[in-house]
């Protein structure tokens, strides 16, 4: 079979995520969703970016989108922006 799981390419670090939902969020829900940024396009979308820790994460992130009622566009994992990382971790 093709698709099998290789346990070998497990992430040991955090992936990056891109959530857009329509519809836009305030501020005051970035705690709600684990302190991820919030921001609000033109477009009458709200991204949801930065990391995730392991899929139960996602999982539990994408759960609260549906919780909201709010329609869910796209999940993409995205490259982190280094100045978004902590100074330790910035090469």
């Amino acid at each position: 079979m093709a698709n099998k799981h290789n346990p070998k390419t497990t992430r040991t670090e955090p992936g990056h995520y891109q959530i857009r939902v329509r519809g836009h969020l305030n501020g005051q829900w970035a705690d709600w969703f684990d302190g991820l940024t919030i921001s609000l396009e033109d477009d009458g979308t709200t991204l949801l970016t930065g990391p995730v820790t392991d899929q139960a994460r996602l999982h539990n992130l994408l759960r609260k989108v549906r919780d909201l009622g709010l329609p869910l566009l796209s999940v993409v994992p995205v490259t982190p922006n280094p100045t978004d990382m902590p100074d330790g971790d910035q090469q």
